[in-house]
């Protein structure tokens, strides 16, 4: 059976890092899923007044999230956190009240940036957000990735062996994660 998984690059950046990471991933992942990336670039900031009337930014983020059966989130970290853009989109798709886009989807995270400890304490935090909106995550194995210079290219080929095993390995857990949360949670 295959599986659409909706990935959120969380940086802006048409440079970033892990959007290079994304690509390796979707090269990695096995055939039983298919990507669509899930853009939040165009999002205005998220205020409660909207919830009476979704922009269609809004609304087009929602049904994005809708025609997928899982989403990963692929994020750097800024000052110990997740990327503000990121948070916003989560803050849209998760609003108005009652229409939580990302209730009972599958969800997985990993990250990359050039210091030691990668992303680890901005997919904690990610982590808690995710679990406030009912998303059941893929809690191991967790990838903090150190990106140091070629070890992916632009294309999204890993050139570091044990790495590409690692991702190999995190996208198998990840396609055979979503399968068993949707034979348990169908959804509608």
């Amino acid at each position: 059976m295959a599986y659409t998984v909706g990935y959120f690059i969380g940086s802006l950046s048409q440079k970033s890092i892990n959007r290079t990471l994304s690509k390796a991933l979707i090269r990695l992942a096995p055939d039983s899923l298919a990507f669509e990336e899930i853009p939040i670039k165009d999002l205005p900031l998220y205020n409660h007044d909207f919830d009476a009337d979704y922009p269609p930014e809004g609304r087009a983020l929602k049904e994005a999230i809708e025609r997928v059966d899982a989403v990963l989130f692929v994020t750097p970290e800024y000052n110990r956190d997740i990327p503000g853009a990121l948070k916003n989109a989560i803050d849209w798709a998760s609003r108005p009240w009652g229409t939580n886009s990302f209730n009972r989807k599958p969800s997985a995270i990993i990250g990359t940036s050039p210091g030691k400890i990668g992303t680890a304490v901005a997919q904690q935090n990610l982590r808690g957000v995710l679990a406030f909106c009912n998303s059941p995550q893929m809690s191991a194995p967790e990838a903090y990735l150190q990106f140091l210079p070629g070890l992916i290219t632009e294309d999204g080929e890993v050139t570091d062996p044990s790495t590409e095993e690692f991702l190999r390995h995190f996208m198998d857990e990840f396609a055979l994660f979503v399968e068993r949360v949707l034979t348990v949670l169908p959804r509608p």
